[in-house]
């Protein structure tokens, strides 16, 4: 390698080749992450699915048995429905600010 205009060269083409090799490295590490969070996404709406479906099937039964009594007992839990419904709100916004952190990462 006595030329310069030739070390030039391969040296250029060893630079794409290590910037090419890094980016690969990077986007598929990306890609690995977008996947395990999509699939941990897709995990907790099904589960979120399935406990809606058992409380619903748990009313519905509740209600069944209540209409053949001809009465409905107290519950024994006290519902405080604009405590529920505060809580839920402050939960949906602690996850919109989780995922605007998480999109500005990206």
């Amino acid at each position: 390698m006595n030329h310069p205009l030739v070390q030039a060269f391969f040296v250029g083409r060893a630079v794409a080749e290590l910037i090419n090799e890094r980016v690969e490295v990077a986007l598929t590490d990306a890609l690995s992450e977008l996947g395990k969070f999509d699939a941990e996404t897709r995990e907790q709406l099904r589960q979120f699915t399935e406990e809606v479906m058992l409380r619903a099937n748990r009313a519905a039964e509740a209600a069944e048995n209540s209409a053949t009594t001809g009465y409905s007992q107290p519950s024994t839990d006290t519902v405080d429905l604009q405590a529920d419904i505060d809580e839920l709100r402050a939960e949906i916004a602690l996850l919109r600010t989780e995922l605007q952190k998480y999109r500005t990462t990206l």
